[in-house]
């Protein structure tokens, strides 16, 4: 099954009344699901990944798991306060299956993205551009042989591979899934890897193309039907696209972005524009200084006036009734490689 569509808020919701009009009942690692195989979803207009939605539009959260990748870590102290059922597959305080490590940092030293960078630099036409997140040993466990033992199988990376095609002048993405939460899952994965595809894109100096997304197992758990119906309540969204990233590499900007957020969650208080002069970076500073205000009506009303994306501002109403925890201090993050 192939879903075409401008944004996500298309694909979103020709998908959900797919599975509840054709999904099948499966027993899933949480739960039960509803679930179809193989589907294939197409993004025309990948900077539209953001949901317009009162439901569906988390760009907090997202937002908090892109930076979580470019840390190259995968400690659950980061990522907790932005996603909190991330405990659940934290083992001594990581999560095995983070994709931050896998990315840009592989055991055997290698940084993926600043392979495939090189490799379309020297071959645009390259179909070799594969960034493998789901490895072999992933799936190399022993098993007991008596099917009634108990087994718990540490979390596993639901993305197998990300593929880049240089084509026509532009940068065009492949996502392969190996199962994929439409509830949940999907909204983080298309932000993160179209926010990752417009960055390589910029630093190679070519045009954002299409989000192609392909899943073997698209499915939602039943304590999400509610969800999902409401969404369906809400109707079409008018497309939104984020600002175009601005010419120049945006990996010089990964360590400055870093570093603030790391100040930010502790409530010390910045000033984006001068931490980051870019304005379109700023403003995603200002975005992760909602989420560590929510609740603060006087400090939400100073980010939304500072914000230059007026289409963002929306989405702080939805912090000013939130609570957060205090945050644990994290380890500071150390400079990273950045692709050359």
């Amino acid at each position: 099954m192939e879903i075409s569509g401008e944004g996500l808020d298309d694909i979103l919701i020709e998908l959900y009344r797919r599975l509840l009009d054709q999904g099948a009942r499966n027993k899933g690692s949480r739960g039960e699901t509803i679930e179809m195989l193989g589907v294939a979803l197409r993004i025309a207009k990948p900077r539209a990944r953001l949901s317009r939605s009162e439901n569906r539009g988390k760009p907090f959260s997202a937002l908090g798991e892109f930076f979580w990748y470019l840390t190259q870590s995968n400690r659950l102290d980061f990522i907790e306060p932005y996603i909190p059922d991330y405990r659940k597959e934290a083992v001594d305080g990581v999560v095995p299956g983070g994709y931050g490590p896998r990315l840009f940092a592989m055991r055997n030293g290698i940084d993926q993205v600043d392979s495939v960078i090189r490799l379309l630099r020297y071959k645009p036409s390259s179909k070799r551009a594969v960034i493998q997140l789901f490895n072999a040993e992933d799936i190399a466990l022993d098993y007991p042989a008596d099917l009634g033992t108990p087994f718990h199988h540490p979390e596993t990376p639901c993305t197998i591979s990300l593929q880049f095609h240089l084509r026509d002048g532009s940068l065009h993405m492949s996502v392969n899934m190996r199962s994929n939460d439409a509830v949940l899952g999907l909204p983080h994965d298309v932000f993160c890897f179209s926010m990752l595809q417009e960055m390589m894109a910029r630093r190679l100096g070519v045009e954002l193309g299409e989000y192609l997304h392909y899943v073997g197992s698209m499915h939602f758990y039943d304590d999400r039907h509610e969800t999902l119906l409401e969404y369906l309540d809400e109707g079409y969204q008018r497309t939104f696209e984020m600002p175009e990233m601005p010419k120049g590499d945006p990996f010089e900007h990964v360590d400055a972005l870093v570093a603030a957020e790391g100040r930010v969650r502790l409530k010390e208080r910045v000033v984006a524009g001068e931490l980051l002069p870019e304005p379109y970076w700023a403003d995603i500073l200002r975005m992760m200084q909602v989420f560590w205000s929510s609740g603060d009506e006087a400090r939400l009303d100073e980010l939304k006036a500072e914000l230059q994306e007026p289409a963002y501002r929306a989405y702080i109403e939805g912090r000013r009734g939130a609570r957060l925890k205090e945050p644990s201090p994290r380890e500071p993050v150390d400079a990273r490689r950045k692709p050359e």
